[in-house]
């Protein structure tokens, strides 16, 4: 895939994820990176793009649709109630911070821009807060991942199927755990 394609598959999976899709866009850049950690680091530009442009339509839901936002929230696997009151609780206590910090442990964003935005919180402070929110994953996993292609290419004879298969695996793993602990 050229990296025009892979940026774009990156913006709009970052758009989508922010929004209703449930699939972080970490996933696509991990396997971007066993192509090139310097194509990752583009493509998680590029999806840190979509991300930002998806929560300000989730922020501007949240205040001018309230409702219709917390409806959309509750329709999205691993996103419960509970969860969507502990961001809240979190971003009553924390302000922005908690949009900071959320999203690292593996929190929903679209929850903290539906939040923000029912507060009637301003966009420029959310979009400033989510640039290292969402960078903060989507540059440290294709770097991670990278880094462990280099340590295991002797293991693996550098088999580009091997390591896709590995990273695959991974993700399985990860999201078989995730939506055993936080069901939608």
């Amino acid at each position: 895939m050229s990296g025009r394609a892979a940026n774009a598959v990156a913006c709009a999976w970052g758009f989508a994820e922010a929004t209703l899709f449930f699939i972080v866009p970490d996933v696509w850049l991990t396997f971007v990176a066993l192509r090139g950690l310097r194509k990752a680091l583009v493509a998680a530009a590029w999806a840190i793009g979509g991300a930002l442009a998806g929560g300000v339509v989730m922020l501007w839901l949240g205040s001018h649709a309230p409702g219709s936002a917390a409806d959309l929230l509750d329709a999205v696997p691993g996103i419960s109630p509970a969860l969507v009151a502990r961001v809240h609780a979190e971003v009553e206590a924390h302000g922005l911070v908690a949009a900071l910090l959320g999203p690292i442990g593996g929190i929903p964003y679209k929850i903290y821009a539906v939040d923000w935005g029912t507060r009637q919180g301003g966009w420029p402070a959310f979009v400033l807060v989510s640039v290292p929110a969402r960078g903060a994953r989507f540059f440290l996993l294709p770097a991670l991942v990278a880094g462990i292609q280099r340590w295991i290419a002797p293991l693996t004879r550098g088999r580009l199927a091997v390591e896709a298969a590995l990273v695959a695996v991974s993700w399985l793993a990860f999201y078989t755990f995730y939506f055993a602990h936080f069901r939608g």
